[in-house]
């Protein structure tokens, strides 16, 4: 099929076109969220998602469109509620989109695009060898969220993590300019990684003792392997040189050199790749 030049070869999880920065993400009932999770949350986490995608060209957003499907009054009374307070807290207008009416019992599917400008872009596959893998933040505490969210104990920042993730707009925005390459940790830092590697051609090395876990993770699950296989995390994954002065707090974790693949150290030591490296659609 025809690919407009912005497209980057479908191996970006955004399209530039001209001044913009264009993406799109559908939550599915049953197999992207819970049921049970409460519908101002669900809200939050598609909106959020979209935003992670702009904060990862380094754009600054300029609107979303939502496609809805109406069902129950009582959960998209909910829903946009969770809508307004995400798009004030990060100062997004709602621009249009489309509604449906939802058969009875259908499970929803819900959509966003996202449209950012004024957008250093940095590719997913502009990594180059030599260059330091860094990750913003910690990981893995939205995948413990969700264990929780299906009836594990644990604190409720963890929780908070899964229903209510916060974009790095502002990271991204700072970092945009300066770094070779930069992707959002949505489907599991591991692969990611792999992505960015696969994607510049050269191979990448991570050191699972470097990934950085917060103290609520550490209490609930201190396996850095299962951090770094967890998705939905949003925070900023990207290539730069070692020698680069980086405007905002980061963690170095790898590093990219000539090869393909993806291997993983534990205090040197050589780690097995586990069979799963995140969360892939249809497996």
């Amino acid at each position: 099929m025809p690919l407009h030049l912005g497209a980057r070869g479908l191996t970006d999880d955004a399209a530039v076109v001209g001044p913009y920065v264009l993406t799109t993400d559908t939550l599915v009932e049953g197999v992207h969220f819970l049921p049970t999770d409460p519908p101002e949350s669900v809200a939050w986490r598609l909106v959020a998602q979209n935003l992670s995608d702009l904060a990862a060209k380094g754009a600054r957003p300029e609107g979303v469109l939502l496609n809805y499907p109406l069902s129950d009054t009582r959960w998209d009374t909910s829903f946009l509620g969770g809508l307004d307070k995400i798009l004030v807290a990060f100062g997004v207008p709602l621009i249009g989109g489309d509604t449906v009416s939802l058969p009875a019992g259908a499970p929803r599917v819900l959509t966003v695009t996202a449209i950012g400008a004024d957008a250093a872009a940095p590719p997913r596959s502009g990594a180059r060898a030599g260059d330091v893998l860094y990750v913003t933040g910690t990981v893995g505490d939205a995948g413990a969220g969700l264990a929780i969210a299906r009836g594990a104990r644990g604190m409720d920042a963890l929780l908070e993590a899964y229903r209510y993730p916060e974009p790095r707009l502002v990271e991204g925005r700072a970092l945009g300019p300066l770094v070779h390459a930069m992707c959002d940790v949505s489907d599991g830092l591991l692969l990611d990684a792999a992505r960015m590697a696969a994607a510049s051609g050269l191979a990448v090395a991570i050191e699972l003792a470097a990934v950085p876990l917060s103290l609520a993770l550490q209490t609930f699950d201190p396996d850095p392997l299962t951090a770094a296989t967890a998705g939905d995390d949003y925070q900023l994954l990207f290539a730069a040189p070692s020698t680069l002065a980086l405007p905002v707090p980061v963690t170095k974790i790898g590093a990219f050199h000539p090869g393909e693949g993806l291997s993983l150290t534990l205090h040197g030591e050589p780690v097995p790749l586990p069979s799963k490296l995140g969360y892939l659609h249809g497996s």
